[in-house]
């Protein structure tokens, strides 16, 4: 009886979050599945079946085989910087000096602000005329000087085919990293200090500390910051389609300004649902490959 009442309280108190969840979350990407396999303009109830067609025409698709590399580079650029920068930082704020202080009162300010506000800010330092970006390009002499009688220099960079991308980047990193600081330094905190205290003992210093010690036992959380940088890489969108709309010429168009795309500009429902079925099957199996590579801890703990 006791076991009965158990179950019937855990049930009852498990109901309406589940279903909740069934109905905002499970029920909307089985329609999407659904979808996927008509073609269908989204604005009328009639739509024309036709299988695997859409995923066959997405996978000959050049723009999304593109803007997938563009969501990899800015996992492996941009994610690999915010690991660095975070870690570095996180570890950095751990003492008690003024410098210490003002990072802790500064790193969060980009995650409170909007990304509309994110990225109004930076198309003004990325201004070519007066653009804080485009100044100190100037002033360090790296745009180059006009030849006589040449095409005039172009100073643009959210414009520029090669120089958008990295931009966005940037942006990218200084809006997102203020997060992963907070995570890696609630890691850190955890770390006991009777290890950290023998190490001292045994003569490391601060380097050797953070290399031997504090990166080792960030291993776990580490893990989850990675799993989180996929998640937020490959599903980058308002960003980038506020800075660049995908422009120019497609330099910087990622899955789900792609998908943006296909569904309201080209009225196009199904393609624009089997890329979004495409983009969470590729978020879940990156996801698992990146569980199954780190699932060793260095320090020989198996991660759980």
């Amino acid at each position: 009886m006791r076991n009965r009442g158990r179950t019937a309280f855990i049930v009852t108190y498990l109901a309406p979050a589940t279903l909740l969840y069934g109905l905002f979350v499970v029920w909307p990407v089985l329609q999407a599945i659904g979808f996927s396999f008509f073609k269908w303009s989204g604005l009328s109830s009639n739509k024309t079946f036709v299988g695997l067609d859409n995923f066959k025409q997405l996978f000959h698709d050049d723009v999304f085989w593109k803007a997938l590399q563009h969501n990899a580079l800015i996992f492996f650029v941009g994610g690999g910087a915010i690991l660095v920068i975070g870690v570095g930082i996180a570890n950095a704020m751990q003492g008690e000096g003024r410098m210490t202080k003002v990072l802790r009162s500064v790193y969060l300010f980009p995650n409170i602000m909007s990304l509309v506000v994110v990225a109004i800010l930076w198309e003004f330092v990325y201004d070519p005329n007066i653009g804080l970006a485009s100044s100190l390009m100037k002033l360090l002499g790296l745009w180059g000087m006009q030849k006589p009688g040449g095409p005039p220099v172009d100073h643009s960079i959210l414009g520029s085919a090669t120089r958008a991308l990295p931009a966005v980047i940037i942006t990218f990193v200084w809006f997102a990293v203020g997060f992963y600081i907070m995570l890696f330094s609630a890691g850190i905190r955890q770390i006991p200090q009777e290890v950290v205290e023998a190490a001292k003992l045994d003569g490391a210093d601060g380097f050797q500390r953070f290399r031997k010690v504090t990166l080792p036992l960030l291993w776990s959380v580490g893990r989850i910051a990675i799993i989180y940088l996929v998640i937020n890489t490959l599903n980058v969108f308002a960003l980038v389609f506020l800075m660049t709309q995908g422009g120019p010429d497609r330099k910087t168009e990622v899955m789900l300004t792609y998908l943006y795309e296909q569904a309201f500009v080209n009225s196009d429902y199904g393609a624009a649902t089997a890329l979004a079925i495409a983009n969470f099957v590729i978020v879940m199996a990156v996801s698992g490959i990146v569980l199954r590579l780190t699932r060793k801890d260095p320090t020989g703990v198996v991660a759980h």
